[in-house]
């Protein structure tokens, strides 16, 4: 049988993981799927990612994709590799796609979700998922920023100094080539109140690194009353969010 170019889509706790791109000695969730999908397939496999995510992120789902040999239908695949995953990571679906399909060029949007959780106290349960901030903050202030994203902007100001990214992101998915405008464009940007949560959510065409905890950081900031405009992107941006409350929502496709 002729190989197959397979894209999954898969969820992952990042708590225990050094981000999603292979490094060596370290445990990554791309690594942990190569060495799986390699032994499956009998040959070295390269699984491409929508993007990489940083150590301590999570994804709803993630999206990523290899080629495969093996003639296995796609089910008997997903049930197989679901068995030799470690349980923090789980494939949900497995599909077969054109030859030349790729995660991340072919991506058109992908969502991101960050959570901050406003009580007193924190549940142990939610501690790895949230980040705890029980102190002031004005909350409208900080809806008014999260509109100030909307747009096409120049997000220099929002990505880690290290970044190289082309067109991912690191807080979700970033990828580090060579170096390339910081423009992006950011279509959705909202915050809301779900119980004792804050919840920012963002959807755009690309991210940098760490731009998604850096908008978040800039939220905190404009709520503590650090920043006098609310109505425009501040020339620096806040603290870097901690990891642990940021979600890969979804990947887009035509």
């Amino acid at each position: 049988m002729a190989a197959r170019r397979i894209k999954i889509t898969l969820a992952y706790d990042g708590g225990g993981f050094h981000g999603w791109q292979v490094q060596p000695g370290l445990p990554t969730v791309q690594g942990t799927l190569e060495e799986i999908v390699t032994v499956i397939d009998g040959r070295p496999v390269h699984v491409a990612g929508s993007g990489r995510t940083d150590a301590g992120v999570h994804a709803l789902q993630q999206v990523a994709a290899f080629t495969l040999e093996n003639p296995i239908p796609l089910l008997n695949f997903r049930r197989a590799v679901n068995r030799l995953l470690p349980p923090a990571i789980r494939v949900l679906s497995a599909e077969e796609v054109h030859p030349d399909f790729h995660p991340r060029y072919d991506a058109k949007a992908k969502t991101y979700e960050y959570r901050i959780l406003r009580g007193e106290t924190y549940s142990p349960f939610e501690w790895p998922y949230v980040y705890h901030y029980p102190y002031p903050l004005d909350e409208e202030r900080m809806r008014q920023m999260a509109q100030v994203f909307t747009g096409e902007h120049d997000f220099t100001a929002f990505a880690a100094s290290d970044n190289s990214d082309a067109k991912g992101d690191n807080s979700s998915a970033e990828c580090h080539t060579e170096p390339r405008s910081k423009v992006r464009t950011v279509f959705a940007s909202t915050l809301r109140r779900d119980g004792e949560r804050l919840i920012y959510q963002v959807r755009g065409s690309g991210f940098l690194k760490h731009m998604v905890r850096n908008l978040v950081g800039t939220l905190i900031e404009a709520g503590r009353g650090n920043l006098v405009d609310v109505t425009a992107l501040p020339g620096r941006c806040g603290s870097t969010a901690p990891a642990k409350g940021l979600f890969l929502v979804s990947v887009e496709y035509d």
